[in-house]
């Protein structure tokens, strides 16, 4: 018995698509217009981020019709760039910004657009399945301080503790491979 329920919630944890209940995905949303190349402006610190810089994250269609997800930053540490690619695909139709992702094998993870400058989609604020995981984004590796503070405000407005955010440094001599 005890394996039956651990297969269970393997494949329920598999699943993922999961959100806070009072997080609202952006809609509408035009994940075309969303494609391309974003920085990551500030984030909450996670252990698969941590130390790097110059951390920016790649959309494309995939031919399944999901996106193709590719996340690069630079470890001063270990002086070498780090990469990952992923996978993502649409929770509730392509008009609502609110995907799930995988990194590795069947398991997701929710990738949930909250706030976005709806004319231009010059800047996000995305999270995850939970309120641990924060990211601000933009199209440019700077963000005015005043566009900065939107979603910031956003953040804090859905109880966010937006004192964690981590600014991302984006300079360095070193080019993205």
């Amino acid at each position: 018995m005890k394996y039956i329920l651990l297969g269970i919630s393997l494949l329920l944890a598999a699943c993922g698509g999961g959100k806070p209940a009072d997080i609202t995905p952006v809609q509408p949303f035009n994940a075309d217009r969303y494609l391309g190349k974003w920085y990551e402006i500030a984030r909450f610190d996670h252990r698969f981020e941590r130390g790097l810089s110059q951390v920016t994250a790649e959309y494309s269609l995939r031919n399944d019709g999901g996106i193709r997800v590719v996340n690069r930053g630079f470890s001063t540490e270990k002086n070498k760039w780090k990469e990952s690619d992923a996978k993502a695909y649409f929770v509730d139709g392509r008009d609502k910004a609110f995907l799930k992702v995988s990194f590795w094998g069947p398991f997701y993870s929710s990738y949930i657009v909250i706030a976005l400058d709806e004319e231009n989609y010059q800047y996000a604020l995305v999270t995850g399945e939970n309120k641990d995981y924060l990211w601000i984004l933009a199209r440019q590796p700077d963000l005015d301080p005043a566009i900065y503070d939107q979603p910031v405000e956003k953040a804090k407005s859905l109880c966010f503790a937006t004192e964690k955010l981590l600014k991302v440094n984006h300079q360095s001599s070193n080019t993205a491979p």
